[in-house]
């Protein structure tokens, strides 16, 4: 083949090489066999593959004849790829050929190449088979480059963990869980700092299979000081286990819904009701904790609890206010007009949980009072008396003016001395 018409291909392959993205070889495929189809700029491989065999294909010529419309071509050059493992990947695709002698022939190739590759390449290889299992005649790859990677050693299985690819941490994670080559605290250190929930939930599950009965420090640390939600509730759930009922309280208060609805599961499992502990806590005065209200509610009762929340709608701290709010939206216990005032709440938290708990009254406003006022809006309201003209105060001025449009078109509704009567 006339170098210039590999000038593109050279480009394209050297781009894909550089890359960790496994899509980036199903697009070289596409893109190839298109340009090869449709006759742009890469002659048919039959008038130059011959003598490129005969005298060993470069790597771009191999790509080429790897990837185009002709299968008995696509069959001719896979074991030339022996001489160019860093295109592997398209044997991986070729495993899904639609021509069966292609099939055959590339996962011959593939079973002979696999018991060589190091950790890294072999991440790459089941990166793309996991892209192209979904094919009709993908599961073949996919399963057997699946099937090697739960053979590895415990060292390139734990090069695999680091993968770049998602689908293959994932895969990594799982098997190394099966086959228990990671201790029950690194597990647990995995579920708390990975950024992944497939992996988070995965690990910090077979943290506490793995660890059963004896569920210690080194386990349940890590996952009750997550800052994943979802962590954190598997730590707290382990409490009950490891006989530490007791010191799931101070997950009631936590900001996760779901580490609240374990910690009052751990503790009703023991005897204790949670419900007085959250109206203890609402009752703390300057040391209710921030998200104590809404978890009141999430398990009080609407006539004992409702006018505790209401009081905590003026405590000092705005994410208690804030709380508050939410809390009455969750008992249904709502009354739009003596919540209105809110809407001109200092504080950016309160004004939106203000204007979700209003929003089924939204009729009962002017229009537009629980959305963002319209352009202008703020620099005619900055001209107000009282005004901070300053630019860092620009935020908090711009909470103060949304709440004050809102209240305008409110009071002109229920009169301004009686804006605050409840409904």
């Amino acid at each position: 083949m006339p170098t210039t018409a590999l000038d593109d291909v050279t480009d394209r392959l050297s781009q894909v090489l550089r890359s960790s993205d496994a899509d980036a070889w199903v697009d070289l495929d596409r893109r190839i066999r298109a340009d090869l189809r449709w006759g742009r700029r890469i002659p048919a491989v039959h008038t130059w593959f011959p003598a490129a065999a005969d005298r060993g294909p470069t790597a771009p010529e191999l790509a080429v004849a790897l990837c185009g419309p002709d299968g008995r071509t696509r069959e001719a050059a896979l074991p030339h790829v022996r001489h160019s493992p860093e295109l592997l990947p398209l044997v991986v695709i070729r495993c899904a050929d639609w021509a069966g002698p292609v099939r055959v022939r590339a996962r011959a190739v593939l079973r002979a190449e696999l018991p060589e590759l190091p950790p890294e390449a072999l991440g790459r290889l089941t990166a793309v088979a996991l892209r192209t299992g979904g094919r009709l005649r993908g599961d073949d790859a996919r399963e057997l480059l699946t099937a090697h990677v739960r053979q590895v050693s415990a060292a390139d299985t734990d090069v695999l963990l680091g993968n770049g690819d998602r689908a293959v941490r994932r895969l990594a994670h799982r098997i190394a869980a099966e086959r228990g080559l990671l201790p029950p605290a690194r597990l647990a250190a995995i579920a708390a700092a990975d950024h992944d929930v497939v992996v988070q939930d995965l690990c910090a599950s077979a943290a506490l299979a793995a660890a059963g009965d004896h569920v210690d420090e080194t386990v349940l640390g890590p996952l009750l000081a997550s800052r994943l939600g979802r962590v954190r509730a598997a730590g707290v759930t382990a409490l009950r286990r490891a006989g530490r009922a007791g010191e799931a309280e101070p997950f009631l208060y936590d900001r996760s819904a779901l580490v609240r609805a374990c910690a009052r599961w751990v503790l009703r499992q023991a005897g204790t009701d949670p419900v007085p502990l959250y109206r203890a806590a609402c009752a703390a005065g300057d040391a209710v904790p921030t998200d104590a209200p809404l978890g009141l509610a999430e398990c009080g009762d609407r006539a004992t609890d409702a006018e505790t929340l209401w009081a905590l709608t003026g405590h000092p701290r705005p994410r208690v206010r804030a709380g508050a709010v939410a809390g009455l939206r969750v008992l249904d216990a709502v009354r739009f007009r003596r919540l209105a005032p809110l809407l001109a709440d200092d504080s950016p938290r309160v004004v939106r949980e203000a204007a979700r708990a209003l929003a089924p009254w939204a009729d009962h406003f002017p229009t537009g009072a629980l959305l963002p006022p319209p352009k202008g809006a703020y620099e005619e309201a900055a001209r107000e008396p009282g005004t901070d003209p300053r630019p860092e105060a620009a935020p908090d001025r711009e909470h103060r003016t949304r709440g004050r449009l809102a209240l305008r078109g409110i009071r002109s509704l229920f009169g301004h001395d009686r804006h605050r009567a409840d409904g």
